[in-house]
């Protein structure tokens, strides 16, 4: 049946007529600083839509398209079990639409769809479940607002999430943000599906207080997964987070989120490289934003396995940047300014480029951070993560701090650099703090000044990241995401003006 629904999809279409493909193959899509001028056509009506059953108040269907460019029926309980590939095009996402263990939608590039935000729209992959979205770098799959150019803000819609059965420490656990999606199994290499040149824009609808979906959420995702070149822009909650999972990623963007960049929880063990962060600086969370946020789990428990991801060659352009004059910490300068959603979300702080907390053994390599209030916390409060980082059982090298506040405090909302032992409860602001002094323990770690680094703006993002000639790390290799100048690995598919775009 699923076949049948497939061949009948593609035959309407094709007879729909050759002009709709030859539009669609002049399109160009996105780039640097998109100006809106290459958006794809509406895609080409269906005459049906497709047969919907209920078990209670739960819905079922093997197609997914309704009433001709709508995905999904609308409510926060819509499965599909089939196996459809999409024409591309410009569809609207509306409700939750969890892909079932079993089926398959594939996702062309070029295609765009838009969150709704009425009906809080995510895309949910299940676990078992498989999403194949492979954009390309001239034409990527965009997931953003419904919300008209100048009026979108954070949390318009919901965001991808991205379930599978790799182990977490958990065992099994419910995805945060609200959907009842369970993930985690004992299948490291499982396979989600294919995510290439995505971009995931305005996500984060907060279906609860503090239940924000994030940008892009991983629960126990199998390093069989492809993951590479996403870029989540003004996200509502974290812009990325992993909670358990061993999927590896490539070439992701986090573009002025609300909360933290990547977040990292429950035992993910994958390997994460070349990430750029740019903050915006009046957008701030009332937990305290940070570029690494990582716990092995909420309680600080020893539960294995430990979350032990490796990030290489990241680089975080915080608040405090030479171009950001005026920045305050401070509530009357952290506002939002025009993209304040007015949906319960609230403001905060800045607060560090990395903290490693609650048992997590987070590993760190070739880092470059710039301008935060605070380089680096290890956390004692809960867990176990300062006497691993004394034991040596996780690893934080060659990373430089230009233009911090503080190179390290020991308490979380902590903004002054002194010592503090959570075990004896005793503190001594005549020394420095545990972290300043382990970062700096390790001679391949360095604090600098911005203006130091040579930095340019590679994409008109507002902010300078990219050096101008390599930053050596001393052994062949290069700190940071972007060797130098010319290494441009954002050119034809991101876009820093999402606000802007006419999609």
């Amino acid at each position: 049946m699923f076949n049948k629904m497939k061949k009948s999809m593609k035959s309407h279409f094709m007879t729909k007529g050759v002009s709709a493909l030859f539009a669609a193959a002049l399109i160009l899509t996105t780039s640097c600083s998109n100006d809106g001028s290459d958006d794809p056509s509406p895609s080409t009506p269906t005459e049906e839509n497709p047969v919907v059953t209920y078990k209670g108040n739960v819905a079922y269907s093997n197609g997914l398209l309704f009433n001709s460019t709508e995905i999904g029926n609308g409510t926060q309980n819509f499965h599909f079990t089939g196996d459809v590939e999409l024409e591309r095009g410009v569809y609207t996402l509306k409700g939750w639409v969890y892909i079932d263990e079993g089926a398959r939608l594939t996702i062309p590039a070029g295609t765009i769809i838009k969150g709704d935000k009425q009906t809080m729209a995510a895309l949910i992959v299940e676990p078992g479940g498989y999403c194949e979205m492979r954009g390309t770098q001239t034409q990527p799959i965009v997931m953003t607002s419904a919300q008209n150019p100048g009026a979108r803000k954070p949390g318009d819609w919901g965001g991808l999430i991205i379930c599978g059965k790799a182990r977490n420490n958990q065992t099994t656990q419910q995805i945060e943000g609200g959907p009842t999606t369970i993930h985690g199994g004992d299948n490291d290499s499982d396979n989600s599906g294919i995510y290439q040149y995505v971009r995931v824009e305005f996500a984060g609808y907060p279906f609860e207080t503090d239940k924000e979906i994030n940008g892009i959420t991983f629960g126990s995702v199998g390093s069989g997964t492809t993951v590479d070149h996403l870029q989540v822009s003004y996200s509502n909650d974290d812009s990325y987070e992993w909670f358990g999972g061993a999927v590896n990623c490539q070439y992701l963007v986090a573009y002025k989120g609300w909360d933290d960049e990547f977040d990292t929880d429950n035992g993910f063990s994958g390997t994460v490289e070349y990430c750029l962060s740019i903050r915006d600086p009046r957008i701030a969370d009332t937990s305290q934003s940070n570029g690494f946020e990582s716990d092995n789990n909420a309680s600080g428990a020893e539960t294995t396995p430990f979350t032990s991801a490796t990030f290489k060659h990241v680089t975080f352009i915080g608040p405090m940047t030479e171009l950001n004059q005026g920045f305050e910490n401070t509530s009357d300068y952290i506002t939002a300014g025009n993209v304040f959603p007015n949906n319960g979300s609230k403001l905060g702080k800045f607060q560090a480029a990395m903290q490693i907390r609650r048992s997590s053994k987070l590993n760190c390599q070739n880092i470059l951070a710039v301008g935060y209030p605070i380089g680096l916390i290890i956390d004692g409060e809960k867990g176990s993560s300062v006497s691993y980082a004394s034991a040596g059982e996780f690893n934080l090298d060659n990373i430089i701090f230009a233009g911090m506040g503080v190179v390290g405090t020991d308490k979380n909302k902590e903004y002054d650099d002194y010592l503090y032992d959570f075990a004896t409860g005793t503190e001594d602001r005549e020394q420095l703090s545990f972290s300043h002094t382990f970062f700096l323990s390790n001679p391949s770690n360095k604090v600098e000044e911005e203006s130091e680094l040579g930095l340019v703006d590679l994409c008109s993002t507002g902010q300078k990241f990219a050096p101008t000639t390599m930053l050596s790390d001393g052994k062949g290799g290069y700190i940071g995401a972007f060797r130098d100048a010319t290494d441009n690995w954002l050119e034809g598919w991101t876009n820093f003006d999402p606000q802007n775009t006419v999609y």
